[in-house]
Formats: C-alpha cells, structure tokens, sequence
C-alpha cells in the first residue's frame, strides 16, 4: 500500500480488506465513501459495529446468532424435537426456515471440510452435533449441506460418524433437486421445498 497514505485510513482499508468480497481496491473505495458520509453516520456505524459483539450472542443449542440464548427457534415449544436440520452457515438456516415448510431443530456445523482452505474435521462444530444426538431426542438428521464437492465429502464424513456412534438415528439428505455446485443459501423456496420432501437415506 502507498507509503504516502495517512496511517488511521491504511488501518481501516486493512481491516475492510478482511470482509468477504473486498480487496485492498474496493476496501479503499468503501473507506473514502465513508470519509464523505456525515460524522453523526460513520460515529452510528462504529457504535452498531461494536456493539454487535455485545448484543449478539451464539445459540447454545444450534450454534446460530440470536440476540437470547436459546434463539426463537430452539425456544419454540411447537417444534417437532425428532429430526434435527444440519446446515452450513446461519443464512442457510434462515433461507430453510423463512419457507415454512420444516418444522424441526436446526444445528450448524460451521463449515465444511476443504483440506486446502485449512478446514478440517476439528473445525466443524461436531462436539455441538454430538451432544444433541447423546440427548436421545432425535430419530432423523437431515443433512442440508449443498451440493458441492466439499459438501458431499462433509455429508460422507458425518454419515460414518453418526452411524458409528448413533446407529439408531436415520441420515437423510436434501434430494438432488439442488443442482451439483449449489448452495443452500441461494435456492429459492420451492426447490428447497422439494429437496426437503423427497429426501434420501444415506446409504
């Protein structure tokens, strides 16, 4: 980065830098744009940044960002409390719930295995999985993870892990109305409607 620029504004543009999408061009495109903004704007920004950490907390049983622990969903008494949805990331389970059409417990695994980006199996939340699946509630996980090459090696590794321990628990999967290279994310409501109806048992 240019030498000349102001040591406060390379600070920022570093740490832009680090959110998803922006390189050191478009972090420091977003930074001039909020040198422009008003002081009372960027000051609200700083405050609604900072206090994220404070006024958001983890669900200690699906791992997903509520403002209370647990979230709505885990705390919804007329959810059905034998099949457990396993998701990616917080938005897949939003996309999934926002359609209405499952009814169940949702869990997060935090990612998925993709040796070359350095995830592996301990930097999945597996010891959350395996904590709910000890309590002896649930009869069906349902493996929502996508369709994409690290998905399928995700949903095999998780598949030997629940048989091996949880041998009564049925593993089922999206059905493959999900096209290859796909997210859950960026679905629209009736495909995933769909997959979820016409799932498939792991075999």
């Amino acid at each position: 980065m240019n030498k000349r620029i102001p040591e406060p504004l390379k600070a920022l543009v570093e740490q832009l830098a680090r959110l998803p999408g922006l390189g050191p061009k478009s972090a420091m495109r977003a930074a001039m744009a909020l040198l422009k903004w008003p002081e009372a704007e960027t000051r609200r920004l700083g405050r609604g940044i900072h206090d994220l950490r404070d006024n958001l907390h983890l669900c200690s049983r699906c791992g997903g960002l509520s403002s209370t622990d647990p979230c709505p969903v885990c705390a919804d008494a007329e959810r059905a409390r034998d099949t457990l949805c396993l998701v990616t990331e917080w938005d897949s389970m939003l996309t999934l719930d926002e359609g209405g059409f499952y009814r169940g417990q949702y869990m997060i695994l935090g990612g998925l295995l993709a040796p070359l980006d350095r995830m592996d199996a301990e930097s999945l939340d597996t010891d959350r999985l395996v904590r709910r699946l000890e309590e002896g509630e649930i009869a069906e996980l349902i493996l929502a993870l996508g369709a994409t090459l690290e998905a399928e090696n995700t949903a095999t590794f998780i598949r030997q892990m629940v048989g091996k321990r949880f041998p009564t628990v049925r593993v089922s999967r999206l059905a493959q109305g999900i096209p290859l290279g796909a997210e859950v994310k960026y679905m629209d409501k009736e495909t995933l409607r769909q997959s979820l109806q016409y799932r498939q048992d792991l075999k």
